[in-house]
């Protein structure tokens, strides 16, 4: 016949834990941390930039200070004059055909007006203003 009487329960022991499991477990506390990971998600355009750029110059044609120039090109004639004065011919570092207005095959030139007798003189280094009506897009 089994034994009915009551017996006086036990506390549960807790296993005793190692300071190897206490140092993975604050390591993965770190490691996911909420501000952990937004931190390396806000980081992810900049690590991507970074390495797109480091490609870049590694493949490119030009020397890699040439290749640095053309990238800052892209940007426009402003961006890249603060750096190397221009102008930038056709087929090397820092020409694209946005940035030559008048299609010479120079880029980012600046041309001093020159002045004629007898009429007023006329703006010509400058580039044409934008305005709504000159957009290069046609309507479906």
């Amino acid at each position: 016949m089994p034994d009915n009487t009551l017996k006086p329960e036990t506390e549960p022991t807790t296993p005793k834990v190692s300071r190897r499991q206490k140092r993975a477990d604050a390591l993965r506390k770190r490691a996911l941390s909420p501000v952990r990971i937004l931190i390396m998600v806000l980081m992810l355009p900049l690590t991507i930039l970074s390495i797109v750029v480091a490609v870049y110059l590694r493949i490119s044609d030009f020397e890699r200070e040439q290749a640095l120039i053309h990238l800052i090109a892209l940007a426009g004639c402003d961006a890249v004059e603060t750096v190397v004065p221009g102008p930038f011919l056709a087929g090397g570092p820092g020409y694209h055909p946005r940035n030559d207005p008048d299609g010479d095959g120079v880029a980012c030139e600046t041309i001093a007006p020159t002045p004629v007798s007898g009429a007023v003189p006329q703006q010509t280094g400058t580039r044409p203003s934008r305005t709504v009506g000159t957009a290069k897009f046609v309507r479906p």
